[in-house]
Order: structure tokens, then C-alpha cells, then sequence
């Protein structure tokens, strides 16, 4: 299954054992069940269960909150280590490079919309976010034939910094902690505002360094 002729390969020319071929397939469709894919999938599943989860008895349960908290707590976590195994181990795979960033948007856009449902985010918060993070996805689609804009530093804290919010809001805080998550969401706003307005500038500088070299080339 290498493509290459058993002749050129120095072999005898013999037909393949049966089930070669059948082996070689089986072997590129275990390939999506890695861990990194796992953790991704995991992710997904987990969507549904902390909308349940945080929305249960009118949403305002301290202990079903807590639950909730748990679920997106682990959603995160899976978020940070199937990236980092997904390059370390060459695991990445297309499914993983599709369903990876849906995960992502899916638990924190549900999230966020739940909060600001049950009146505990304002809905220009959510607005704010979910537009930015579907805004730069069609970005990142839109100047893809000339490159791909990496993840920057400011991009990675803006992540940390929005799931620690998220995660303050969907526990039942009160006292001084309640008035702490203000502060670390409006931090999460401001690096959301500011890293999409950085990434803007990346892509129009890839676009047009695109477009002179296309010019360049005729």
C-alpha cells in the first residue's frame, strides 16, 4: 500500500497476500481513535451534559451548578491536552482538525448563552465573544490560500482567561468572589476585543503579502 511497484521496491512481483490490503485499511481507520481524538470527542459528548447539568432545577442549584462547573472544567481541560498530543505524538488527523475547534465553540458558546438566558451574563457579552470567535474562524477560511494565522500568546491567555470567567460564572459565587468574576470577565472581554483586532491585522498583512506575490509570479 506504499504506491510503489513491488519491482521498484526490489521485491518478486508476487501478488499481495490476501487481507494485505484489508490490514493496511484497518490500520488508517485506528488511526482516528487516538487519544487526542478521544479527548476531542469526550469534549463533545460533554456539550449536552453540562447544558443539563448547569439549566437543571431552574438553573439555579448550587449543587447542580457545582456539577455544571465540573463538566465544563473537564471540557477545558481535555481542550488544552488533545492540541498538545495531537502535535507531540503526530496525531493530528482531519477529523481532529474539524471537530477540535467545534468542540471548543460548542461548550463555551453553550455556556455562554445558558448564563446569559438565565440572566446571569449580560447578552452583549456573549455577543461580544461568540461574534469575535465566529468572525475569526471565517477570517482564518477566508485568507487560507495564502497562509495560516498561528495562534499567538495573547490568543492562548484570552482561552485561559475566558474559561476561568466562564467557570466563575457558572458556579454559585457570591460575597467577594462574585464581585472578582466581574473583573476577570471584563479582562476576558478586553483580550477577546484586542487579540481579534490583532489577528484582523495579521490576515490583511497575509492577504496582501499574498496578492504581491501572486502579481510577482504572472
Amino acid at each position: 500500500m506504499t504506491g510503489v511497484p513491488a519491482s521498484a521496491a526490489g521485491g518478486t512481483g508476487r501478488r499481495p497476500a490476501p487481507g494485505a490490503k484489508l490490514g493496511a485499511a484497518a490500520v488508517d481507520q485506528a488511526s482516528l481513535w487516538n487519544i487526542a481524538n478521544i479527548l476531542t470527542m469526550i469534549r463533545l459528548v460533554l456539550v449536552p451534559g453540562f447544558v443539563l447539568l448547569l439549566l437543571a432545577d431552574g438553573g439555579y442549584d448550587p449543587v447542580w451548578r457545582a456539577w455544571a462547573w465540573a463538566a465544563f472544567a473537564v471540557a477545558m481541560i481535555t481542550d488544552i491536552f488533545d492540541g498538545h498530543l495531537a502535535r507531540t505524538y503526530n496525531l493530528v488527523t482531519d477529523f481532529g482538525k474539524i471537530a477540535d475547534p467545534i468542540a471548543d465553540k460548542a461548550i463555551m458558546g453553550s455556556a455562554l448563552i445558558c448564563l446569559s438566558w438565565l440572566g446571569d451574563l449580560p447578552w452583549w457579552v456573549t455577543a461580544v465573544i461568540l461574534g469575535r470567535e465566529l468572525g475569526i474562524t471565517l477570517m482564518r477560511f477566508w485568507v487560507i490560500r495564502y497562509g495560516v494565522i498561528p495562534a499567538s500568546r495573547g490568543g492562548k491567555l484570552k482561552t485561559l482567561v475566558q474559561g476561568t470567567a466562564v467557570g466563575m460564572y457558572v458556579l454559585a459565587l457570591t460575597g467577594p468572589l462574585a464581585s472578582l468574576r466581574f473583573w476577570v470577565m471584563a479582562a476576558a472581554v478586553v483580550l477577546t476585543v484586542v487579540t481579534g483586532l490583532d489577528y484582523i491585522r495579521q490576515a490583511v498583512v497575509l492577504r496582501r503579502q499574498g496578492l504581491e506575490a501572486e502579481r510577482a509570479a504572472r
